[in-house]
């Protein structure tokens, strides 16, 4: 009895594992998110060249796939072309900044991700170190502090440049465009940020936009793996008090008709 118990709990539990595909080919989108991270590592280590190289590969990948395939938008496929180009010019553009070439390709690596995935993309991994970064963009406002204002309102700029492609994948549009025209307002008139009572204020407001849309993002993503846990443990439970129920009415079954006998 013990051992067909076991059987019944194995096979339940063989419901939670993932069914295997039955081609084992890494799927095209898959290839080109793998170039992409590709890229990246090599500009990380200023292997510009080689980099290079990589995202031309990644270029004749991507227009045989859209070619064949047609699974992107016309929204994809400009933000794509737009982030590729800027990519390509960070590897061959020799005055730029170490720095700002990464941040280019990382653009174009989140980018690729955002259109590859549904779950966890790699863009929400910046929420920390952005509202980091706003967190000083407020403290020197509310200070009066320019110099300070304006160094971190520069940096959390160019952190918003790096997943604003990325985000626009994911988020709706018309949150999206209310999150971008907020923080163009307060890039364009940022002189009037620490004298007008009224433009402070736009600084909380967007705080709360970017702090919203992260969550959200994330609860989107968590509840249905949850439900799906909740579902799949419950139904082993139930498949395994059930077959442990029928066995105990055979076994009284069984032991009522050996006494009658």
């Amino acid at each position: 009895m013990k051992s067909k118990l076991w059987i019944v709990i194995i096979l339940g539990l063989l419901l939670l594992s993932p069914i295997a595909s039955a081609n084992e080919e890494t799927s095209p989108i898959d290839q080109l998110n793998a170039l992409s991270d590709e890229a990246l590592q090599l500009t990380k280590s200023k292997r510009y060249g080689d980099a290079k190289k990589i995202l031309e590969a990644f270029s004749d990948k991507f227009s045989s796939v859209t070619v064949k395939e047609n699974t992107f938008t016309m929204d994809e496929l400009r933000i794509v072309t737009i982030a590729h180009n800027e990519a390509i010019e960070a590897t061959t553009n020799v005055s730029m900044n170490p720095d700002e070439r990464i941040n280019r390709v990382t653009k174009f690596r989140l980018v690729i991700d955002a259109i590859s995935t549904t779950k966890h993309p790699l863009w929400t991994k910046m929420e920390e170190p952005i509202l980091a970064v706003f967190d000083e963009v407020k403290e020197a406002a509310f200070n009066g502090n320019q110099d300070a204002f304006y160094t971190s309102l520069n940096s959390f700029l160019s952190l918003y440049e790096v997943i604003n492609p990325s985000m626009k994948l994911d988020v709706s549009t018309e949150r999206f465009q209310k999150l971008d025209t907020r923080i163009n307002y307060i890039n364009h008139y940022r002189q009037d940020v620490l004298s007008k009572q009224n433009s402070m204020k736009e600084l909380l407001i967007l705080e709360n936009d970017l702090q919203s849309i992260f969550d959200d993002l994330e609860a989107d993503e968590t509840e249905p793996s949850l439900w799906w846990v909740i579902i799949s443990t419950g139904s082993i439970i139930i498949v395994t008090l059930s077959y442990v129920g029928w066995r105990k009415y055979v076994g009284e079954k069984e032991r009522r008709k050996n006494r009658s006998i």
